[in-house]
């Protein structure tokens, strides 16, 4: 849709559907002035819109977008439209509206299109909502965080030696809104060697920032590993992972496990880790009513870091809307060194594979929140510990079960522990109730024998009903 034309969604939706049907052209960037792909990256973020090049700003419509500047890593060309009065505008570049800082602008003339926008929300104290810059990637926050974990619409073939295939969008159309609705619109057209797709995106930010999703997928060839949902995020190091670290911090991470609703009403949780070697989990379910990567960790003398500021990263909860079928929540887990990877990658697999030339819908709500909006009524996982066992190959592990539950003495009384290793064998299992602290702690060792990798599961019981999560851990020797 260009210039003048009435907008329709559907029009997007059509837009992909006649892009599948030929093969995908690469986004170039090749008109880029000479220097600007490799801008150093703090001279490029120096790049910023000026009041001039702000889109609605000062309209008092609750959101302002900035276009963002081509250059380092986001070199290929977007284009960018709105849509006021159900009628399409261009968002034509314009060097003039730019400030360059320390880098030379680039000559007059050239239409450089954009590499995405940036969102700010609120009237009276705007701050940074949203984030839409690179393949299919966008970053959100609750009021009060910081910019932590990054969705992406949609991934494929992550992990596979075959190689990830990286999903982009071509162009956005940002519905105006309108000044007492608070609800944001924004349509793209993604594009893939295998697949399109329109997207569009509904975001109401607050307390929990909710974005809902719609996606309708073109499938070009055959898709067997297709993912939906998907959240990265970092975990370098903390109690339950520290893998020899030597930092004066005593937790790196703006995640720190996968929190699952399943189908059939189970609540699991599963720590993540920064392994040795990659690390991929499947767990399998059908229909899921929720999943995510969660940042449990609230404390900011857990980080000590008053530069990155873990502590107030977003947690990421998605809600599938309508029944997903069969599939699993992935869990991806990459060896970094570096704080500045996003090594871990949670989302959707369906089971089913999507058949070329056949039409796809999907639709879910991401929650951006402190803690996800639905949540278990049992006793949660907060603190996690392991380090050396009595024996050699022994792992000792110590966690710290909190809830309101754990306030009542006679329901402490009828709690057991009900530990497994896959394989190894538990030893040395203990409870310690503080009911006035409504906590438990639970610690154990784990013998593995002679193998090298144990799949844990922890869940307290009373009575033979849950009385907290299902805490799910892989340990690797």
């Amino acid at each position: 849709m260009a210039e003048g034309q009435r907008f329709d969604p559907a029009l997007v939706i059509e837009a992909a559907r006649v892009l599948s049907r030929r093969p995908m052209v690469p986004l170039l960037a090749t008109d880029l002035p000479e220097g600007y792909a490799t801008l150093p990256f703090d001279q490029y973020i120096g790049i910023r819109a000026q009041p001039s090049g702000m889109i609605w700003a000062g309209e008092n419509r609750g959101f302002t977008v900035e276009p963002l500047h081509r250059g380092n890593v986001f070199s290929s060309p977007v284009s960018l439209f709105t849509v006021e009065d159900e009628v399409v505008r261009r968002v034509a570049f314009d060097a003039g509206k730019f400030n360059y800082g320390r880098v030379t602008p680039p000559p007059a003339g050239l239409d450089l299109q954009f590499s995405g926008f940036r969102v700010s929300a609120g009237l009276e104290r705007p701050y940074e909502l949203a984030l839409f810059q690179g393949a299919t990637f966008f970053r959100s926050l609750a009021r009060g965080q910081n910019f932590g974990a990054m969705a992406r619409a949609l991934i494929l073939r992550p992990g596979e030696q075959r190689g990830e295939e990286i999903p982009f969008f071509r162009a956005y159309w940002i519905e105006r809104p309108s000044p007492a609705a608070g609800v944001l619109v924004i349509h793209a057209l993604l594009d893939s060697e295998s697949v399109t797709g329109a997207v569009r995106m509904t975001l109401r930010p607050g307390d929990i920032t909710l974005v809902d999703v719609e996606m309708t997928l073109f499938a070009r060839t055959n898709l067997d590993h297709v993912g939906f949902g998907c959240v990265m995020g970092t975990y370098l190091s903390g109690p339950q992972s520290r893998r020899g670290f030597d930092d004066l911090r005593p937790a790196v991470h703006e995640v720190s496990g996968v929190q699952m609703f399943t189908g059939n009403g189970e609540w699991i949780y599963r720590p993540v880790s920064n392994p040795a070697n990659l690390q991929v989990s499947s767990f399998q379910d059908s229909n899921p009513r929720g999943f995510g990567l969660i940042q449990r960790e609230r404390d900011p003398n857990a980080f000590v870091d008053d530069d990155q500021r873990f502590e107030l990263r977003p947690s990421v909860w998605m809600e599938p809307l309508g029944e997903w079928g069969p599939g699993s929540v992935q869990l991806i887990e990459i060896p970094s060194e570096s704080e500045l990877n996003d090594n871990i990658i949670s989302y959707w697999r369906p089971r089913q594979p999507i058949a070329a030339g056949s039409e796809t819908t999907v639709a879910y709500r991401q929650a951006w929140c402190w803690q996800p909006p639905e949540r278990p009524p049992l006793a949660i996982a907060t603190r996690i510990r392991q380090g050396r066992g009595s024996q050699a190959r022994r792992r000792r592990f110590l966690v710290d079960f909190s809830g309101d539950r754990l306030g009542d003495p006679a329901l402490v009384a009828a709690i057991r522990a009900n530990v497994t290793a896959t394989p190894g064998t538990i030893q040395n299992l203990r409870l310690w109730p503080y009911p006035e602290r409504r906590t438990m702690r639970v610690a154990f060792e784990v013998d593995p024998g002679s193998e090298t990798l144990s799949e844990l599961r922890l869940v307290l019981d009373a009575g033979g009903q849950p009385a907290s999560e299902t805490l799910l851990n892989r340990w690797t020797w």
